[in-house]
């Protein structure tokens, strides 16, 4: 069993998507980034990079690569499960949190879980999905952005 740590962080603002967890949210602000900018998503996929020692993100889908460019996280998220695999990693379960003042997120949370699982091709009860907000505290708790952190626990294969 090998454990990996994720976290991410985006500003938000005007005249984007929210995305998160792979479910369009209505808001007034998206979240800023190169893809569609999903912080859930992200942390998710450098947790399971991170377990099994595969880099992160970054270096798989760099940002300076036009390619990239709005990208869905789903789509990132499904390339990390495949690049898992390949290198005989099984997927054993996440645990996310996301950390934002608004909107609220609790009546999406079994929409993320569902499509996180399906990218993944890994059963939903493998994933957890919480939030909470940061009590009006730093740049999440004013308003001006987003974060999320990740656990993942993969077996690696014989």
């Amino acid at each position: 069993m090998r454990v990996g740590f994720g976290y991410d962080a985006h500003a938000l603002v005007e005249g984007r998507k929210l995305v998160l967890g792979g479910v369009k949210i209505s808001f007034e602000k998206g979240l800023l980034g190169h893809s569609d900018a999903d912080v859930l998503c992200h942390a998710i996929g450098d947790a399971l990079l991170g377990a099994a020692c595969l880099g992160d993100l970054g270096s798989h889908f760099p940002d300076d690569q036009p390619r990239f460019e709005n990208i869905s996280s789903l789509r990132l998220l499904k390339e990390v499960g495949s690049l898992l695999r390949g290198n005989r990693f099984q997927i054993h379960n996440i645990d996310a949190t996301l950390v934002a003042e608004k909107p609220r997120i609790s009546p999406y949370v079994s929409q993320m879980r569902a499509a996180i699982a399906k990218s993944l091709s890994i059963p939903e009860a493998r994933i957890s999905v919480k939030a909470t907000t940061s009590e009006g505290l730093g740049f999440v708790g004013s308003g001006a952005g987003m974060e999320a952190f990740a656990v993942a626990l993969v077996d690696e294969g014989s």
